[in-house]
């Protein structure tokens, strides 16, 4: 078992910058990747950036060279740096961890921070 604990939502301006955390516990060895998606109201939930267990990245098109993910392995956690934010990045943001053990795997979902952009 992983658990998420995410931080950092809020109001934010666009044009603004925002950071999100993400402190994972648990069963932290078993965690192949971690991420943030994010579900804007009356729609579906996207991936918004992924980081692997080896410092991979990955990014949505629409978010590319606004956000950038990074972790801190000593504290268990991911973090979400959000730039030039604009009003169609408010949405719920979740924090995920993909584990992978012999024969199993598994995705843990955080509890989701709602992230505003509006003037």
């Amino acid at each position: 078992q992983v658990q998420l604990v995410e931080s950092g939502g809020g109001l934010v301006q666009p044009g603004g910058s925002l950071r999100l955390s993400c402190a994972a516990s648990g069963s932290i060895d078993n965690i192949y990747s971690m991420g943030w998606y994010r579900q804007p109201p009356g729609k579906q939930r996207e991936r918004v950036a992924v980081i692997t267990s080896g410092g991979s990245t990955a990014y949505a098109d629409s978010v590319k060279g606004r956000f950038t993910i990074s972790r801190d392995n000593a504290k268990n956690t991911v973090y979400l740096q959000m730039n030039s934010l604009k009003p169609e990045d408010t949405a719920v943001y979740y924090c995920n961890a993909f584990t992978i053990q012999p024969m199993k795997a598994d995705d843990y979902w955080g509890q989701g921070t709602q992230m505003t952009v509006s003037s």
